[in-house]
């Protein structure tokens, strides 16, 4: 058993948010391991842009609502303890409400063949994301 080395809190990078995003490391797994997991916290309207990831993503809402968009134009919410998989290659963003902070954890993998694990695309617009919401429930 190992514990790991906690790294400090950083700023999430602007070509990939709109708005303030930051980020504590949970797990950022070492061959054989292909697990990823962050702690992300994003200010009221911050959002990621578009994006996939090779083999999906998982996210653990833990406070506020988080707003997730698929391009269908469908702006799910999920509130605190509740948990939404993206499938592997379907392109997707999330972030927060305008008006409330909101922490969720991210998990992914990678394929563990050097394939960046994450495509990054263009910024949300302000149309999609005011979109109209839907819940799980």
């Amino acid at each position: 058993m190992e514990f790991v080395q906690r790294q400090a809190t950083s700023k999430a990078p602007a070509d990939w948010f709109t708005g303030d995003v930051w980020w504590d490391v949970i797990h950022a797994g070492q061959e054989p391991s292909r697990m990823r997991a962050n702690l992300v916290r994003f200010a009221p309207g911050a959002r990621t842009n578009w994006h996939s990831h090779v083999v999906g993503q998982t996210l653990h809402v833990v406070s506020g609502v988080a707003l997730i968009g698929t391009r269908d134009g469908t702006v799910f919410e999920a509130h605190p303890g509740e948990t939404v998989t993206c499938p592997p290659g379907e392109e997707h963003w999330h972030g927060a409400t305008p008006d409330r902070f909101m922490e969720h954890i991210a998990m992914w993998e990678g394929k563990g063949d050097g394939t960046p694990e994450t495509e990054w695309n263009e910024p949300v617009s302000d149309d999609q994301y005011n979109g109209p919401r839907t819940t799980s429930h």
